[in-house]
């Protein structure tokens, strides 16, 4: 890794900080990222794949209020995106309809995990509201449109077909 300022003074400030705190990884963590960097494409290859199948199942649900990925036609941002970037990323925000119980929905699933931290090989799941983003006020967090409803999907590189299945039960077993 590098860094590169241009600010003498700040440079000095991360010079110190490298010096007292060591500038390089353990041989364990280097061996891991070594290894890890090696299948990097194939698995966000996956993970795209797989985000993008769930974005369209999910904006398809009929228990499934709004769908937030900027890789759907009719995202807003949707043409930004386009232009920005080669997909809608893995990343996925959507609301159920207030008649679904979002925590029998989180109880609910078996394969995708609740979780806060998202972006591992597996396919997550967390609820900003009561999470994340629970010490922000309530009439903050509905302003910048986090929701109570809101649940944020991280999806990993299952098999799609287990992640929708898994994704439909919970839905189902929601529906209040």
């Amino acid at each position: 890794m590098a860094v590169v300022v241009n600010d003498e003074r700040l440079a000095r400030q991360i010079a110190f900080i490298q010096n007292s705190t060591g500038g390089v990884l353990g041989p364990f963590d280097s061996f891991l990222l070594i290894r890890g960097i090696k299948t990097l494409g194939v698995r966000l290859d996956r993970h795209v794949e797989n985000a993008q199948k769930a974005a369209e199942f999910l904006s398809s649900h009929k228990a499934v209020k709004k769908v937030y990925y900027p890789g759907l036609p009719d995202a807003q941002g949707y043409d930004i995106n386009k232009r920005q970037a080669k997909n809608g990323g893995v990343m996925i925000s959507f609301e159920l309809y207030e008649n679904y119980d979002i925590k029998k929905f989180f109880k609910s699933l078996k394969l995708v995990a609740l979780a806060e931290s998202l972006g591992g090989v597996e396919s997550l799941v967390c609820h900003p509201a009561s999470m994340t983003h629970a010490s922000i006020p309530y009439e903050v967090r509905q302003k910048v449109g986090i929701t109570d409803g809101l649940i944020r999907l991280s999806i990993g590189i299952e098999n799609i077909d287990d992640i929708l299945a898994d994704l439909s039960q919970a839905i189902k077993e929601s529906e209040g």
